[in-house]
């Protein structure tokens, strides 16, 4: 597994819409703080919204999920952090399925410093930041102030520019 000598600032989305939901965010919460080179120094509430449907997806998919958004310092370079998410979502019962099915748990890396990655299925700040209520509310109450360094806007300022009317 790569590490990197300093530790990094890091951000982690959350969701569960399947199962104990709440139990399914803590135990995956627990098992970020377990690995030697991550820990977890802060949690969001959690929010419960509706799941993102693509066109034509099967009516027994609209279940909602439950979010939260953790921080944590890592010595993880950013694709062992993603290798370790997978096996903790592995480990939690997640199967592989179709895009956007419901599911177990769902861990995203959302930022990783200021790090800028795109590489496969590593893209760092993750792409739909800007555009997800889901993540940002919960996000804005742990850490307001992280600067998207593509966009350059602050998590606050993207919430507020997708809650304005």
């Amino acid at each position: 597994m790569t590490s990197m000598t300093s530790p990094v600032r890091a951000h982690i989305a959350l969701g569960s819409n399947l199962g104990d939901r709440a139990a399914l965010l803590d135990a995956a919460v627990a098992a970020l703080d377990d690995v030697p080179q991550i820990t977890v120094t802060a949690r969001s509430s959690r929010h419960e919204t509706a799941a993102m449907l693509p066109d034509g997806a099967p009516a027994d998919w609209d279940i909602p999920f439950l979010n939260e958004v953790v921080a944590l310092r890592t010595t993880l370079a950013p694709r062992a952090l993603l290798s370790r998410a997978k096996a903790i979502e592995a480990s939690l019962g997640r199967r592989p399925a179709e895009r956007w099915a419901p599911r177990l748990i769902d861990i995203d890396i959302l930022s990783h410093g200021d790090t800028v990655i795109e590489d496969g299925d590593l893209v760092i700040p993750h792409p739909g930041i800007a555009s997800r209520l889901f993540v940002l509310r919960p996000w804005a109450e742990i850490d307001p102030d992280w600067r998207h360094p593509v966009m350059k806007l602050t998590v606050a300022e993207m919430k507020n520019a997708l809650e304005r009317p």
